[in-house]
């Protein structure tokens, strides 16, 4: 039995429970099926009313809109200072996109990643080197590479080779639908937080084609605005009643 609980909750307007219901089983299935075996991260995940989320499990909230135009999905931190993914299920609609597929990106990042710590260093000489940030459906983000789940699209996620700068197509699967060919490789749309050591520019920006402008400033409340404030910034989230 997973350790990790995380309860699902509805409070948009855009998307009924009964569809939020629906996409439960769809995410229960892509973490316990397609994501625990090759990262090592599961999870039981249960609807339940706004007003009955509890104190020891993660959140995953559906919204109607963010406080900022354009984000699509942002963490903050539980009452309890947990987990928890805000899916703007209204926003979504409004960019065309799928609102189930963000709340997929959201959960199995949380999962893979639920501090926002951990990164991956390729040193490629001894002076120089870069860190990448732990987010695993960043690099295929577009709703173009999504798949479904009965009739649920949730979100394409990376595996551990995307991050191993030395893998080849031979030797490693870099994400689930088979669509990156080559480690650190960006799709269309794809975008990854990058800290170059030896430049002294901090966290950055690096994207792929066709990548929306947005997605160079980080969002307020984003998973990479929080990789740059110092701890003692974050707040935790007011519990719903």
């Amino acid at each position: 039995m997973p350790n990790v609980k995380i309860e699902v909750a509805n409070e948009s307007t855009t998307v009924s429970d009964d569809e939020v219901k629906a996409a439960v089983p769809a995410l229960q299935t892509q973490v316990t099926r397609d994501f625990a075996p090759v990262w090592g991260a599961d999870a039981e995940l249960s609807f339940v009313a706004p007003s009955a989320l509890s104190d020891d499990a993660w959140w995953l909230v559906v919204l109607d809109n963010s406080d900022q135009a354009g984000a699509l999905g942002y963490h903050d931190l539980t009452s309890n200072f947990l987990p928890i993914g805000k899916v703007f299920a209204g926003t979504d609609k409004q960019y065309g996109q799928q609102w189930t597929v963000t709340a997929s990106h959201e959960l199995l990042e949380m999962l893979g990643d639920p501090d926002i710590d951990l990164v991956v260093f390729d040193q490629p000489s001894g002076t120089t080197g870069r860190l990448y940030a732990m987010e695993v459906c960043d690099a295929p983000e577009a709703d173009a590479y999504s798949y479904k789940i009965g009739d649920i699209p949730v979100s394409d996620f990376v595996r551990p080779a995307w991050f191993q700068p030395n893998r080849t197509g031979d030797d490693g699967q870099f994400d689930h639908g088979g669509f990156i060919k080559k480690p650190l490789e960006l799709l269309p749309g794809g975008y990854i937080g990058v800290f170059d050591i030896s430049a002294g520019t901090g966290w950055t920006q690096q994207t792929g084609s066709d990548t929306p402008a947005y997605a160079d400033r980080p969002r307020v409340g984003s998973r990479r605005e929080r990789r740059r404030l110092p701890r003692d910034q974050w707040l935790p989230s007011k519990r719903r009643s």
